[in-house]
């Protein structure tokens, strides 16, 4: 009895409840702690990690975009024509007067539309060379005479069904000079005058015919009768 006693008293100074269930022990939980200003969450030793379960991953595929159809913005098909390409240049300036630059004229902003066409189709033959009777068995050519390259703009302006000589000139629209087209013309020779520029084949710097080219510079228009179209 005393031997027991003695061991009941030291197992108490200890700190084992003698009257404590026997079973299995428990595992030592370590306090939380602080490490560098954060707190540590409590761990133990004996605890098993937990096993790793796969992670799902969302990737966003674009969808491809399908290329609309570029719907066509040209608002001149009259001016398409076989052998000359009048759509990719329109050049045009402001007012009512045109302007001539490295050959080509520029169509006045305030023109009617007629006249613009006509400009504009005066450019893509005002390099050709001047060839006599050019332009009359067809309004498309290699060369052109003088009233060949006045009956041209007037037919890309509208208004002149087929070629005419210079002679017929003479009674074609109306006498007088017109506000946007004057035709000067007379037996043998015929010029215009078309927004303010003169359309002519003859060089009044050489003296000779050199075909269709646009001029800054008026002539004598001495021994012509000016004629103009009709609202023009």
């Amino acid at each position: 009895m005393y031997i027991l006693g003695a061991v009941a008293a030291f197992l108490i100074l200890s700190g084992w409840n003698v009257n404590a269930q026997s079973g299995p022990a428990r595992e030592p939980v370590y306090p939380s702690r602080v490490s560098d200003g954060g707190p540590l969450q409590p761990f133990t030793f004996s605890r098993q990690p937990a096993s790793a379960s796969a992670i799902r991953v969302a990737y966003y595929a674009p969808r491809q975009q399908r290329a609309e159809p570029i719907e066509s913005t040209d608002e001149e098909p009259e001016a398409r024509t076989p052998g000359f390409d009048l759509t990719d240049s329109h050049p045009m300036i402001r007012g009512n007067r045109a302007v001539l630059r490295n050959g080509i004229a520029y169509a006045p902003s305030n023109a009617p539309d007629s006249v613009k066409h006509a400009i504009w189709a005066v450019n893509t033959i005002c390099r050709r060379p001047y060839v006599w009777g050019g332009g009359h068995g067809s309004f498309h050519d290699d060369g052109y005479d003088c009233s060949g390259t006045v009956s041209f703009a007037l037919h890309y302006a509208g208004l002149l069904n087929q070629p005419i000589p210079s002679g017929d000139f003479l009674r074609y629209g109306q006498r007088g000079r017109g506000r946007w087209f004057t035709i000067y013309s007379r037996h043998g020779h015929v010029f215009a005058m078309i927004a303010g520029l003169r359309l002519d084949t003859t060089d009044l710097r050489y003296g000779g015919d050199v075909g269709p080219r646009w001029h800054l510079d008026g002539r004598d228009a001495w021994g012509f009768e000016a004629r103009h179209p009709v609202g023009l």
